[in-house]
């Protein structure tokens, strides 16, 4: 008799014998299930100062029910996260510059919060422009655990990062919430690889997947994702000059759980710089034109700048990826020693 994996990934691997994923139904990543050991699935502990712009934010609603969900700081007053993590919450807790929750470098409070027009928060269900923002009463100060990330610039708002590195951090569960789970103590972080929306749409068929949505699949472990607890935080990758640009912000998932062959999806950033200049004031659009003349294809300059900081990043972790770089053999390492079979999931959202 076999086991459930085992059904699961033959169930899978017939899918794909005939050319076709088995579709999944999106759903909030908060509504996720986990089954492995570790939340960001598949992850690694975070350095300090290793990804400055991750916060930790905790909701309150009407009837003093807690949830929590990830964010990123893009300026000394808003922090950057999905949607649905703050949709009919009263109040908010934000730790900044942690790495691990209990030793934060600073907190503030804040009930002042912006969802996309488009966004209509009593609905239950996932929705595309996943997006919103938290105003904070007074300028968070910046350190060296606490720094804005750039954000993906307009012109780059519907770039195909197919096969291009890219890293999701949070606080995540650590196992199913059934089996008494709780959400992750330390931050947590794990590569995925970029897929194009056509294939995305073929893992989740209908009106989900739309020009706003970037979707990651694995890296090199069949259970690496984001899962509960991560929703609205970060998904990055190393631009051609250098630099770590946020591309994407945790939106949904597959309903059936976080560790399997499922695709996550998030919602890239590009689109919204109307909106953000009118609800901050500032300017986050930058000339990326500038620097999409290097290497001759998107994933050898994405994978040849991240290996071009791996050599100081195992000195030096000062920056987010050239820490990540720094660990991505070692992660290469643990991924093949901890490989998993595929299970399925449908999409959900994922805050706690």
């Amino acid at each position: 008799m076999i086991g459930v994996y085992q059904a699961i990934f033959l169930v899978f691997f017939l899918g794909h014998l005939h050319g076709e994923p088995i579709p999944a139904q999106p759903a909030f990543v908060e509504d996720l299930r986990a089954a492995s050991a570790s939340r960001i699935v598949a992850g690694w502990p975070a350095l300090e100062g290793q990804i400055p712009h991750q916060v930790s934010l905790r909701m309150v609603n009407n009837d003093a029910r807690v949830s929590s969900c990830g964010g990123s700081v893009i300026s000394e007053n808003f922090v950057l996260t999905a949607a649905h993590c703050v949709a009919n919450q009263r109040s908010f807790v934000i730790r900044f510059g942690v790495t691990n929750l209990t030793r934060p470098a600073y907190i503030a409070e804040a009930s002042t919060r912006y969802i996309y027009p488009t966004y209509i928060e009593w609905l239950p269900f996932v929705q595309t422009d996943d997006i919103a923002l938290i105003e904070l009463q007074s300028p968070v100060p910046f350190g060296p655990t606490i720094q804005p990330v750039r954000l993906q610039s307009s012109a780059q708002k519907n770039k195909v990062y197919t096969g291009i590195r890219l890293t999701v951090s949070g606080f995540g569960r650590t196992d199913d919430p059934v089996n008494g789970g709780e959400a992750s103590e330390i931050l947590l972080w794990t590569f995925l690889r970029g897929i194009t929306n056509e294939e995305c749409r073929m893992w989740y068929p209908g009106s989900t997947v739309q020009a706003q949505t970037i979707c990651a699949e694995y890296y090199n472990n069949t259970a690496q994702s984001s899962c509960q607890g991560d929703s609205g935080g970060p998904l990055t990758t190393v631009d051609l000059d250098g630099q770590v640009t946020q591309v994407g912000l945790v939106s949904f998932g597959s309903s059936s759980g976080c560790n399997s062959p499922y695709p996550s999806a998030y919602v890239r950033p590009g689109h919204y710089h109307e909106w953000l200049l009118e609800i901050t004031g500032i300017n986050f659009d930058w000339d990326s034109d500038a620097i999409t003349e290097a290497p001759s294809t998107e994933s050898e300059s994405s994978e040849s700048s991240e290996s071009s900081e791996s050599s100081e990043s195992s000195e030096s972790p000062e920056s987010s990826e050239s820490s990540e770089s720094s660990e991505s053999s070692e992660s290469s390492a643990t991924s093949e020693s901890v490989e998993t079979e595929p299970e399925q999931i449908n999409v959900v959202n994922n805050n706690v």
